[in-house]
């Protein structure tokens, strides 16, 4: 399992969009976002004592989350992904999802294990039967993703992040939810492997910058914004 840096800043609309314009003249856009930025739509897991819920809110070293993810909406390609976090530094194992199998954990059908099931749907499906994980939060937001091979660099801009507890609308084009940020707030992530290019770190530096453990799921549940 291969461990990466990743730091979160809470920032403003102006400085994202001074960021934008900077970072498009140096880095280039993820192969997938076609028109500079996709949608994405995560299905978060928690047992039945919120356990992981638990782990943000007091800060532990070690964290883990399970989600089913998936973008722009798109049931083409569906992944079932296991994060974790310790000590500062993050992983993160996925597993691609037929239909069915989203579909029976959306709806907390009887989910089965297949027959050429790897590690991720494995782990998955023993945290199921031991701690009973059910689907418990949706959150949603647009990301413009920037990459740079050297020190495999990814920074990327989530805006518009919003939540719902409507599980089961998973696949609605438009979700019952709410914003979790105040308005023109968005969220900066970088991560990298063992260092960030000196003209990336530059740009980065000519904007406030100012750490934060900002976790999605964690805000979607306990701190909303209307």
């Amino acid at each position: 399992m291969k461990y990466r840096v990743e730091q979160k800043y809470i920032i403003t609309e102006d400085k994202a969009a001074y960021l934008k314009y900077k970072l498009e003249q140096l880095m280039e856009y993820d192969s997938h976002a076609k028109e500079g930025s996709y949608r994405i739509r995560s299905l978060y897991f928690d047992d039945f004592r919120d356990s992981f819920l638990e782990q943000n809110q007091e800060g532990n070293d070690f964290r883990q989350k399970y989600r089913v993810r998936t973008y722009n909406n798109s049931k083409e390609v569906i992944h079932l992904e296991i994060k974790k976090k310790e000590f500062g530094f993050t992983s993160k194992q996925k597993e691609e999802l037929t239909l069915k199998e989203c579909n029976d954990l959306i709806f907390r059908r009887q989910w089965s294990l297949p027959g050429n099931a790897g590690e991720v749907k494995k782990r998955f499906y023993g945290n199921i039967c031991l701690r009973g994980l059910r689907p418990v939060q949706i959150v949603e937001y647009e990301r413009i993703p920037f990459v740079e091979q050297k020190g495999n660099v990814r920074v990327t801009l989530d805006k518009f992040i919003t939540g719902s507890s409507e599980v089961e609308s998973f696949w609605e084009d438009i979700l019952p939810c709410i914003p979790v940020l105040p308005t023109g707030h968005h969220i900066l992530e970088v991560k990298y492997d063992e260092f960030i290019p000196d003209e990336i770190k530059k740009i980065l530096n000519e904007v406030y910058l100012v750490k934060t453990a900002f976790s999605k799921y964690y805000y979607a549940r306990r701190n909303p914004h209307v």
